[in-house]
C-alpha cells in the first residue's frame, strides 16, 4: 500500500498541502463578485477540513464526484479560528494502491481484542440453542469481518469503521452488569439480544469511502434485516425452540424503543426494555463525547449548536474519549 503523505491533523497554518483525502462533500457557491468557487469537506482517518478552490473552480469540480479519493495541491491558511485548504490542483486519484482506512476514522481499541472478548460472552452463554444460534453468526467468516469493520452509524453515534463492535461490546458489558442487580432478568436471553440487536448493521452501510447507506439500508432498515439474518440462522438449527425465538426476535423489533424512532414494536418483555434503554444510553453517551471532543473553539466552555441533539454541550472538564484503550 503507497504511504500517505500527511493527515488533515497535522495540518498546520502556512502548510504546503500535496497530498491524498477523501471528497466527503462538495457544492459550488459565488462570491459576492458572482465568482464561482468550489466548497470541498476533506476527509481522512484522523479528521475534516474546508477546502476551497478559489480559481478554475468550474473546470476543477468536473474532476471527482463526492466520496472520491482525490489528490490535491494547496496551502493551509487560517479562518475564524479553523484551519482551512486554499487549492489550486485537484486529481482524482485512480489508483487501487490505497488503503480505505486512511480515509475513514476508526475505532481507537483493538478489533481483535473487542472481537475476542465478545466470544467470550458468547462461550458463557448456558441456553446451548442461543449460543448455537450466536456461533452461527460469528464462526461465519465474512460475517464477522463484516462486524469488525462495520461503522455502528451514518451521523449520530460511533461513526467509524469498528463503530459497530465497539458498541456492541459496550452494551453487552452494561448488560452484563444490570443482569446483576437485576436478578429476575433472563441473562442469556438479555447478553444474546444485545450482541445482536444490530447485527443487521453490517449490510445497512456501504464503508468503502463515505459511510452511506446501502439501498437495502434504505429500503428495509437494519432493524428488518437483522430479524431476517435471525430466521435464516434459526432456520438451519434443528430443534431451535419457538419461545427463544419468539423473544429474540422482539429484542431486535423494539430495541429503538418508540415508533417514532423505527422501532416496529415497543418493548414488552423485561430483557427488551433493558436492551433498549443500555442501546439508547451508550449511543447517546458516544454522541456527546465525540461531539465534546470534535469542538474547535477553545475559547468557550460550550460547543456550538448540536441539530441532532437539539442542545449546547457543556464541554468543562470532558476530555477524550477512552472506553476502549486496549
Amino acid at each position: 500500500m503507497k504511504t500517505k503523505e500527511i493527515y488533515l491533523k497535522d495540518v498546520k497554518q502556512g502548510d504546503k498541502v500535496v497530498s491524498s483525502f477523501l471528497a466527503a462533500e462538495k457544492s459550488m457557491a459565488f462570491s459576492l463578485k458572482g465568482s464561482p468557487y468550489l466548497n470541498i469537506r476533506l476527509k481522512d482517518k484522523t479528521g475534516e477540513l474546508d477546502g476551497k478552490v478559489w480559481d478554475n473552480a468550474v473546470e476543477l469540480d468536473q474532476q471527482f464526484k463526492k466520496g472520491d479519493i482525490i489528490s490535491i495541491e494547496g496551502r493551509a491558511a487560517s479562518y475564524k479560528n479553523s484551519i482551512q485548504i486554499s487549492i489550486v490542483k485537484i486529481k482524482k486519484n485512480e489508483s487501487e494502491d490505497i488503503d480505505p482506512a486512511d480515509y475513514l476514522p476508526a475505532a481507537k481499541g483493538n478489533v481483535d481484542a473487542m472481537f475476542n472478548e465478545i466470544l467470550v460472552y458468547v462461550a458463557n452463554i448456558q441456553t446451548k440453542p442461543l449460543q448455537d444460534l450466536l456461533q452461527s453468526f460469528f464462526h461465519d467468516e465474512k460475517t464477522a469481518e463484516l462486524f469488525k469493520r462495520a461503522p455502528a452509524a451514518k451521523g449520530f453515534h460511533h461513526i467509524y469503521l469498528g463503530g459497530l463492535l465497539e458498541h456492541t461490546l459496550s452494551v453487552v458489558r452494561l448488560l452484563d452488569k444490570v443482569s446483576e442487580h437485576y436478578p429476575d432478568l433472563n441473562k442469556d436471553m438479555l447478553i444474546t439480544g444485545g450482541i445482536l440487536h444490530d447485527i443487521g448493521k453490517v449490510y445497512e452501510f456501504s464503508y468503502n469511502s463515505i459511510i452511506e447507506y446501502s439501498d437495502e439500508g434504505r429500503l428495509i432498515g437494519h432493524i428488518v434485516m437483522g430479524v431476517e439474518m435471525i430466521n435464516k440462522k434459526i432456520a438451519v438449527i434443528p430443534d431451535f425452540p419457538g419461545q427463544l425465538a419468539l423473544e429474540l426476535r422482539h429484542i431486535i423489533l423494539s430495541h429503538h424503543g418508540e415508533f417514532e424512532f423505527g422501532s416496529p414494536k415497543r418493548p414488552k418483555t423485561l430483557e427488551a426494555l433493558v436492551v433498549h434503554y443500555i442501546d439508547d444510553l451508550d449511543a447517546k453517551f458516544n454522541a456527546f463525547q465525540t461531539f465534546i471532543a470534535d469542538s474547535t473553539n477553545p475559547d468557550s466552555d460550550w460547543t456550538s449548536y448540536n441539530r441532532l441533539l437539539e442542545r449546547y454541550l457543556y464541554k468543562k472538564n470532558s476530555g477524550e474519549p477512552k472506553l476502549f484503550d486496549h
